[in-house]
Parts: C-alpha cells; sequence; structure tokens
C-alpha cells in the first residue's frame, strides 16, 4: 500500500530502521535513533520504506527490550512476515514531529544553515551532527568556491549560549562564537 503523498523523502523523517526479528507472532526488533530510544514507539503510525516505495503501517505495540526496542506492527503475525520487513527504514511525516521548546531545534532543522561567526566572517553550511558523549558537534562544510577544489569541513560543538549565539530558522543562518582559522 504505497502513499503517493509520501513519495517525497525530504517531507520525511528516518527515526531507525528494522534490525531483525522478536519472537514469533510477528514482533520485530527495531534500531531507533530517538532519545529516549523507545520513543519511536510513541508514534502510531510509521512509514517503511519497502521495494516499491513507503509504505504507512500502523504501531500496536512496542517497548524497551533490554538494549533493544520491539514492536509489533498491525497485520504483521508471524515470523515470515516479520522477516520480510528486516533492513526496512522507520520514517515519520515532519507533522508527526512535536513541536520542539523555544530554543530547542531537531537536527534536520539546523542541516543546511549558513554558519557565520560573531564577527561576520561566513564558514559555511551545516552538513550534518552528531553525538559526542559531552556534546553534539556541527559538521560544517565550506561552501565550495571558484579554484577551491577541496571544502574544508569543520567541526564546531554545538553548545547553546556559548559558541553557538544565535540560530534563525527563518534567515537560515546560525551564528557561532568560533575562530575562522580553527
Amino acid at each position: 500500500m504505497s502513499d503517493d503523498a509520501t513519495q517525497n523523502d525530504h517531507k520525511l523523517i528516518i527515526l531507525g530502521r528494522i534490525t531483525g526479528l522478536y519472537g514469533v507472532r510477528g514482533w520485530v526488533k527495531v534500531f531507533s535513533d530517538t532519545d529516549p530510544r523507545e520513543g519511536i514507539t510513541s508514534y502510531s503510525e510509521w512509514l517503511l520504506k519497502r521495494q516499491h516505495g513507503w509504505q504507512r503501517i500502523a504501531v500496536e505495540n512496542g517497548r524497551k527490550q533490554g538494549k533493544n526496542v520491539v514492536v509489533k506492527l498491525a497485520g504483521i503475525d508471524d515470523r515470515d512476515m516479520a522477516a520480510a520487513l528486516s533492513g526496512c527504514e522507520i520514517a515519520v511525516t515532519r507533522d508527526q514531529l512535536v513541536s520542539p521548546k523555544p530554543g530547542e531545534y531537531y537536527w534536520l532543522d539546523l542541516e543546511g544553515l549558513k554558519v557565520i561567526t560573531t564577527d561576520g566572517i561566513e564558514l559555511g553550511i551545516v552538513d550534518r551532527l552528531f553525538e559526542t558523549g559531552a556534546n553534539d558537534v556541527l559538521v560544517v562544510r565550506e561552501v565550495m568556491r571558484e579554484g577551491n577544489s577541496e571544502a574544508r569541513e569543520r567541526l564546531i560543538p554545538y553548545v547553546p549560549g556559548q559558541v553557538v549565539t544565535d540560530v534563525d530558522l527563518q534567515e537560515k543562518r546560525m551564528i557561532v562564537d568560533w575562530d575562522p582559522e580553527f
């Protein structure tokens, strides 16, 4: 059951993927990128990336099971049906996400923002973020310029109020207190 309204991947938020089977009654193991990990089970409906596109499927039940998350999906009632879903990416639509509190952002909202120092020097564009034990890190890719064959990549700690002094989603920019030589 493919849904044409969800064919534009940019409207979808990837939350994880199905990694294996759990039991014989159609439950699956899930790798979740949500925080907390079991937060992925709070969505009543997922989109699964199958061979022929995205398929909507209802989440019947889910829970944390040790270090894993296990989920029972509607209509998946035995081990063979569950096995067919192994490796499928799990997504939700943007409108299913809870609105962040003021001053909080989803990583996907930060990706693509122009990064400028407090002195007005443009460092590049937020390419992606990753998590470390201490704080999240922005991967800022310098914009390619004529005669420059390689774009420089900077790793800047995402520390609001210290390193990141302003985020303006409307203007698609982020101001950072960062040495451009570093």
